[in-house]
């Protein structure tokens, strides 16, 4: 896993043109007010960006990315399969269609409608209501 880490900061540092500028719309909750990862690990995979709150993935594929669509299809698989949406975009849309590439986006987020709930609390977690119903007391479910 500590690989996996490493190779995620490197590629953080070492991002294509396409990936900067998608970044710059995206960081900082700039884009819907939604909070996006860069370069994160999920299972054996780095995902380029990732909205945790919307179980949304969106990648930015290159030209070498032609030579690998095997690849790309069994991971996207396997991250639908936990749960993500997958959203793919070629370098070039990214570059020359900005506009079109964020309302697909948007349109994602707004299809998907109810982000995710946040994790539980460690009380919550344990069983204890946090708002016990009416007559309940204060017994554990």
């Amino acid at each position: 896993m500590n690989s996996l880490l490493n190779n995620a900061k490197t590629l953080r540092s070492h991002q294509t043109d396409a990936e900067q500028q998608l970044w710059h719309q995206l960081r900082a909750h700039r884009f819907m007010g939604l909070k996006f990862k860069r370069q994160k690990p999920i299972g054996h995979y780095i995902v380029d960006f990732i909205c945790i709150e919307y179980q949304l993935i969106i990648e930015v594929d290159g030209g070498q990315h032609i030579d690998q669509m095997e690849y790309d299809d069994e991971r996207t698989a396997w991250l639908e399969s936990e749960g993500f949406m997958v959203l793919r975009f070629w370098n070039h849309e990214v570059l020359q269609e900005m506009d079109g590439v964020l309302e697909r986006i948007r349109q994602a987020v707004v299809e998907t409608a109810i982000p995710s709930p946040p994790p539980l609390s460690r009380t919550r977690a344990r069983g204890a209501l946090l708002c016990p119903l009416p007559g309940a007391g204060s017994e554990r479910l």
